[in-house]
């Protein structure tokens, strides 16, 4: 049977430094089929069809594990099952239509650092209008909020070992149509052989 949690104090709203702030205000609430709460320890396990939603934030994965440290800060980790990813999507700052879009199979956020990581199979989409704005892929993908510095690692420990795999970067163009350079179309082949008989015409 579907359970809701809602965990007022988790905080993350950090997975992008333009996310939306006004997330970092709302309560989360967690769906899951199952869970262990101890609250001895502080850790809450919950498995089965995870879905949390802050503000205009999604994540979804097989498995959450959130900790609490005795400060009150929290460290999620996000787990999926073998052929599937985890999940993250919020809007930006700066515009109607801004999304960050991410996927690893296993995402870690800690909120004291305000670091996030996506391990093995990770993405990070930037959205503009519906549109891809920008892509990286990589092993290993970590984002610092604090100074806006991302890395990425050719293996899923963060490293870059040589004959371990390289790491993609797309960037959509931002210029628009008008500004590119005119061209002038190219003949028909009708047009171009008139032209062609024509000439050898005196």
């Amino acid at each position: 049977m579907k359970k809701t949690i809602a965990v007022v104090a988790l905080s993350l709203a950090a997975l992008n430094a333009a996310a939306e702030r006004a997330d970092a205000q709302k309560q989360a609430a967690i769906e899951f089929d199952q869970a262990h709460i101890d609250e001895v320890t502080q850790i809450r396990t919950l498995t089965g069809r995870v879905v949390l939603t802050r503000g205009t934030l999604t994540v979804k994965s097989d498995k959450a594990v959130l900790k609490e440290s005795p400060e009150g800060y929290m460290v999620l980790t996000l787990t999926a099952a073998p052929g599937k990813v985890a999940s993250f999507r919020q809007k930006r700052d700066g515009g109607p239509n801004l999304w960050v879009e991410g996927q690893a199979q296993r995402i870690e956020y800690d909120e004291r650092t305000e670091l996030v990581k996506l391990f093995s199979d990770a993405t990070v989409r930037q959205l503009e209008n519906g549109r891809l704005s920008s892509e990286v892929n990589g092993a290993f993908i970590s984002y610092d909020n604090r100074t806006e510095q991302a890395n990425v690692g050719g293996n899923a420990g963060g490293q870059s070992t040589p004959g371990q795999g390289r790491n993609t970067l797309i960037l959509a163009p931002r210029r628009g149509a008008a500004a590119a350079p005119a061209t002038t179309p190219a003949p028909a082949a009708g047009n171009a052989a008139e032209s062609s008989s024509s000439s050898g015409k005196q």
